[in-house]
């Protein structure tokens, strides 16, 4: 089942939670470390389902069938093998053979992502139409995530990855979370024509916005992502401060309503 918005545009969503997280030093799956009482991807599904998506696709690899076990009420896609995010959506593609609508992707390692951010990225791609919209967040230290580069209209122009950015492009303080929506025939589209990173022999997501705006249609973009909730989760130090991170949001919540 898929909700549809005011202007009857279908909405489903897939997470990616196909990772080892080599770097957690465990065998579990990455996106089963708990995280404040619940497994980290359980808070992003949770999220989707709050911001009213009720077709949600888990795309999973490592440790696949413990996925299946512990996260309720998902469609779930094996990726096997892992060849990026971009393979990772492409394997969705079967599933999602007759839906015609916009589909939104997220990363199972990101549980600090709320319903309203998804929300006001659903209300920007209704009201532009656009064929992909993607959420960026203002931070004070961009150092390791990909730069939001704009044209000289303030459009957006391109995702530039930190290892690529030049030293202009490395003073860019609007950085990408991973967080987008696309209209799904532009992007089974892209993908088609989407070419392996002959480095990394991996697929990459985050070229489909550029290949978008070079086939002439539009991208736009929603500075909605709080500072504080673009942190994901490859190590267990980064566990430990969105635990805390989480459990603060959490108590906050608790006052409000007391």
């Amino acid at each position: 089942m898929t909700i549809e918005t005011n202007n009857q545009t279908p909405l489903a969503a897939i997470i990616l939670a196909a990772g080892k997280g080599t770097r957690m030093n465990s065998d579990l799956p990455k996106v089963l470390h708990p995280v404040s009482q619940k497994p980290m991807v359980q808070w992003v599904v949770d999220a989707v389902v709050e911001a009213g998506v009720e077709r949600t696709l888990l795309v999973v690899g490592h440790g696949a069938d413990e996925v299946k076990k512990q996260i309720p009420n998902c469609e779930f896609v094996l990726q096997e093998p892992q060849l990026g995010t971009g393979h990772a959506v492409d394997v969705c593609r079967e599933t999602l053979a007759n839906f015609e609508g916009d589909i939104l992707i997220l990363g199972g390692d990101g549980p600090l992502i709320r319903a309203q951010t998804i929300t006001q990225m659903v209300e920007k791609q209704k009201e532009t139409q656009a064929s992909a919209t993607l959420a960026t967040s203002t931070i004070p230290d961009p150092t390791g995530y990909g730069r939001i580069v704009r044209d000289t209209n303030d459009r957006f122009s391109a995702i530039v990855e930190h290892k690529n950015a030049t030293p202009e492009q490395l003073d860019i303080h609007e950085v990408y979370p991973s967080y987008a929506i696309f209209n799904a025939a532009s992007l089974w589209s892209c993908l088609d024509n989407l070419e392996k990173n002959p480095v990394s022999n991996e697929y990459y997501l985050t070229e489909v916005p550029a290949m978008m705006l070079a086939r002439g249609e539009k991208v736009e973009i929603v500075n909605a992502v709080p500072p504080e909730d673009i942190l994901s989760i490859n190590t267990p130090q980064q566990l430990a401060e969105v635990e805390a991170m989480l459990q603060a949001r959490l108590d906050t919540t608790l006052e409000s309503t007391s």
